[in-house]
């Protein structure tokens, strides 16, 4: 994917954190609704097809087997192309797991024994999809797992191209939606605590916005040095041990360091302020925020790039002595 494209991509999903934030969509709330999906709706429709008539019935009998077998489907497809792998069993199982998870689906009153309740039943649709989504997204991993270690070093770069994606997506949920949704849940629990006193938490705002802009900038700091961390690959794809590689991955080390700096030292000028200006704040987060995550990928990040610089380096000196 090209760099303007991915770029493109990740604001608008930026733009959408954004706009659940301000909807007020709750990700917890919505979240039985998406485990279960599509298999509820699957569910509901096969039941109306089979009370609908006899025809009906045999229609959706003959629909609830074929997608029940659908993975088995899969895995025949699969054993026709290549050799099986231990991961592949898992497709039998998810295979069974339908047939399970549809037939309860299908009569939902059989879920769980609080009969009347919607949130119980919401409640166990969830936790069957969970079941599903579970073996579905280990057979990926493990797959995804076997590709990486039998893979050719041009195709793990394509690779790691590809989850430095996925994780930069992830950095901007984190940083416009995790976080954003942190300061508004603030704001409306200090303006919920302090009514009738609005007219003195105007600081109070400036300093929760802050907050978050401590909390998001590591997220935003580390897809910058994703973007730098693609160009260093396209680069390498080029021509591993040119001058245009090294420049690269001098720049990457360069942005990794500076964003390990300003990421501390935001940190420790947000708590100084909010220690001096504490008197006149309705609420204070004094607390040492490690944003584990975000300094873990910056520093393995920094320890490949020098890795590289220090062998295009040895390279030269055997050259050189050859």
């Amino acid at each position: 994917m090209k760099r303007k494209v991915f770029l493109g991509f990740l604001i608008a999903e930026a733009a959408i954190c954004v706009l659940l934030v301000f909807l007020k969509i709750s990700v917890e709330s919505s979240l039985p609704v998406m485990m279960a999906f599509p298999f509820q709706q699957i569910g509901a429709g096969l039941r109306a097809l089979s009370l609908s008539s006899g025809f009906g019935n045999a229609l959706a009998i003959a629909l609830y087997a074929l997608v029940s077998v659908l993975p088995i489907g899969v895995l025949l497809r699969i054993r026709q192309k290549r050799t099986l792998q231990a991961e592949d069993s898992l497709l039998v199982f998810l295979s069974a797991a339908l047939f399970y998870v549809l037939y309860q689906m299908i009569n939902p009153s059989n879920l769980l024994n609080l009969p009347g309740s919607s949130a119980s039943l919401a409640i166990g649709k969830a936790i069957l999809g969970s079941l599903l989504y579970s073996l579905l997204i280990g057979y990926i991993m493990l797959r995804v797992l076997r590709l990486f270690y039998a893979g050719t070093l041009q195709k793990l770069e394509h690779y790691i191209a590809v989850m430095l994606g996925v994780i930069s997506a992830g950095f901007i949920i984190m940083a416009f939606g995790v976080s954003l949704h942190s300061l508004v849940s603030s704001i409306a629990s200090l303006q919920a605590g302090n009514m009738g006193n609005e007219q003195l938490l105007g600081l109070s705002y400036v300093f929760l916005g802050l907050q978050y802009l401590v909390n998001a900038l590591p997220h935003i700091l580390s897809t910058a040095i994703v973007f730098a961390a693609l160009r260093l690959l396209a680069a390498l794809q080029t021509q591993r041990y040119s001058t245009e590689s090294v420049q690269a991955a001098q720049r990457l080390s360069r942005l990794c360091a500076i964003a390990l700096a300003v990421t501390v030292l935001t940190n420790i000028l947000f708590n100084l302020l909010q220690t001096l200006f504490s008197k006149s704040l309705m609420v204070v987060n004094q607390t040492v925020q490690i944003p584990v995550v975000s300094l873990l990928f910056v520093l393995v990040t920094l320890l490949l790039t020098r890795i590289l610089m220090e062998s295009k380096q040895l390279k030269e000196e055997n050259e050189q002595f050859i």
